[in-house]
């Protein structure tokens, strides 16, 4: 009877620890699958693209949430299946960018020692070279349209993004002729221009991007800048202006002619010495 009770206790204690195992086992694997499924979003893969448009779509939005290698990866995709995708190559250059300035953020590793008696070649970042395609893609589009507004616009854009100042401005400003009541385009006209400080162009197109849009933030404190900056050059223009010395009266020349000329008339013919005037002597 003792050995029954025995066995029958063994048994209830071996059964308890296997449920109790059990038990954790299951919770671990029901943990793992809410730890899978809260982390899915970030380690799931992109998907390989068929349509330029329906990649350039993902990208964009991968890159307004601020997932930036997968917007380069989505808009590689678009550019690959599309080379003439302007605005992809152009979002493109935009990602790249915002990797290039969290890169230069980083604390800088030490540089290898130079070759000495040569130059080091220029080498152009991955963003100079996506922007540098979006140029030519959307200029491509413009020969077959150049009426296009939006083009013009974002070849600005990029040519600004190339620090191709002038160039922006020439397209910014075509944008602006062709639709003078977009607000958006008078203020990158006005900003690119204060950019070449050119103030006193940039604050009619600011101005009548505020008369367009009162709201717009941007171009209100563009036009504070562009109006500052002209002041400063009027200021300079005037002090350069107050130390020119003054130029010599003509008039003055004029009114000495007739004195040297009698004095002149006055000198022997050797030109030495003033002729005494003559002395009668009476007889």
């Amino acid at each position: 009877m003792r050995c029954f009770i025995s066995v029958f206790i063994f048994c209830l204690i071996v059964s308890a620890q296997i449920g109790c195992s059990g038990g954790a086992a299951s919770n671990d694997t029901n943990m793992a699958v809410v730890n899978q499924n809260t982390g899915a979003n970030s380690s799931v893969p992109i998907p390989d693209f068929t349509d330029a448009s329906d990649a350039l779509t993902a990208g964009s939005k991968f890159l307004d949430d601020g997932e930036t290698e997968k917007a380069i990866d989505a808009l590689n995709q678009a550019v690959k299946l599309n080379p003439d995708l302007a605005e992809g190559h152009f979002k493109r250059g935009i990602a790249y960018a915002l990797i290039e300035a969290r890169d230069d953020a980083a604390p800088a590793e030490t540089p290898p020692p130079s070759t000495k008696g040569k130059r080091p070649r220029e080498i152009k970042t991955n963003s100079e070279k996506s922007f540098e395609k979006a140029v030519a893609a959307y200029k491509k589009m413009l020969a077959g349209n150049d009426d296009d507004d939006i083009a013009h616009f974002n070849l600005g854009l990029a040519y600004n993004k190339l620090n191709e100042d002038e160039d922006a401005a020439k397209s910014l400003k075509e944008a602006v002729n062709l639709k003078p009541d977009n607000t958006e385009y008078q203020t990158e006209l006005g900003s690119i221009l204060i950019k070449l400080a050119r103030y006193n162009e940039a604050v009619p197109a600011l101005k009548k991007a505020l008369e367009l849009d009162a709201s717009n933030a941007k171009a209100e404190q563009l036009l504070e800048n562009a109006q500052a900056g002209r002041k400063r050059i009027n200021f300079t223009t005037a002090k350069k202006d107050d130390k020119k010395p003054s130029k010599p009266d003509d008039s003055l020349k004029e009114d000495l002619l007739p004195d040297l000329n009698t004095k002149q008339k006055t000198r022997d013919p050797k030109g030495t010495k003033p002729t005494a005037p003559a002395v009668k002597v009476p007889r």
